[in-house]
């Protein structure tokens, strides 16, 4: 009787022409996450609406490794004929990681915010994960060696009052995301969801706090850098779910397994501060 040898936990092998795409690249998680990438080995395809921080990423990685090359797409993800330009590229790379990674939120009753606005959040948290993950799909799967991680949220997991978009959009990239976890394990490619809690700079100093982090006491809080790491070793070891934070990890547990019916008005309360009305 045979028995497999122990899974080797890394990343999808990086190569010359194969390349690692990072939407939301400019700040935060995607930023935090492309800079890890890049220091290890990986080619960077870069895409975010502002260049500025993008750029940076390149001076930073060709200082620390000049072998890696980093590409720089500025686009409106939101926007259908932009993000339509590049599908039509990232169809046709050899994409060996894609993290979708860009995302925004607006906190406030339904009825009272922007519908406009509140559809391009939908657009840009689910219409465009949708997207690109089926764009790059066929060739991942064809290469044998490839690895997606779709950034959801713990509060996708929960009904919050005040938040409704934002959850919505999140509560279907996380059960996207899982759903294709188990559909890809045999085809080589992994599939990770990174459902963070609060994450945000290991120092954030009080003129640039926003309205979450002045409502969202400091010990909460992850750091990027440290978000990083956690998801690329849950995308090696080819994890479900990887929830980065101790505190994360218990509202995970707790949006997850307590009924609705008596956490929805509690977080509703909470993501009241944080409205902007």
């Amino acid at each position: 009787m045979f028995r497999r040898s122990p899974r080797h936990h890394s990343l999808p092998a990086p190569g010359p022409d194969r390349v690692a795409v990072v939407t939301g690249a400019s700040s935060g998680i995607g930023q935090a996450i492309a800079l890890e990438l890049g220091r290890r080995g990986h080619n960077l395809l870069l895409v975010a609406r502002t260049t500025g921080p993008m750029e940076q990423i390149r001076e930073e990685l060709a200082a620390a490794r000049p072998d890696v090359a980093v590409e720089i797409r500025p686009c409106d993800l939101a926007d259908a004929d932009a993000r339509g330009v590049l599908i039509e590229e990232l169809a046709g790379r050899d994409v060996n990681i894609i993290v979708n990674s860009a995302g925004v939120a607006t906190f406030g009753q339904f009825r009272t915010l922007e519908p406009s606005y509140e559809k391009v959040q939908f657009e840009l948290n689910a219409t465009a994960v949708f997207d690109l993950t089926a764009a790059v799909i066929p060739r991942m799967v064809a290469s044998g060696d490839a690895g997606i991680i779709n950034v959801g949220s713990v509060a996708g997991n929960a009904a919050i009052p005040n938040n409704a978009t934002y959850v919505g959009t999140k509560a279907m990239v996380n059960t996207f995301t899982e759903a294709l976890h188990y559909e890809l394990k045999k085809t080589g490619v992994r599939c990770t969801l990174l459902a963070p809690g609060p994450v945000r700079e290991e120092v954030k100093e009080d003129a640039e706090r926003t309205i979450v982090d002045r409502a969202t006491p400091d010990f909460v809080w992850t750091t990027y850098p440290d978000c990083a790491t956690e998801t690329l070793d849950a995308l090696a070891a080819n994890k479900l779910r990887v929830v980065p934070g101790g505190l994360s990890k218990v509202a995970n547990v707790v949006s997850t397994y307590v009924p609705r019916r008596l956490t929805a008005p509690l977080f509703g309360a909470a993501y009241s501060r944080m409205s902007q009305d």
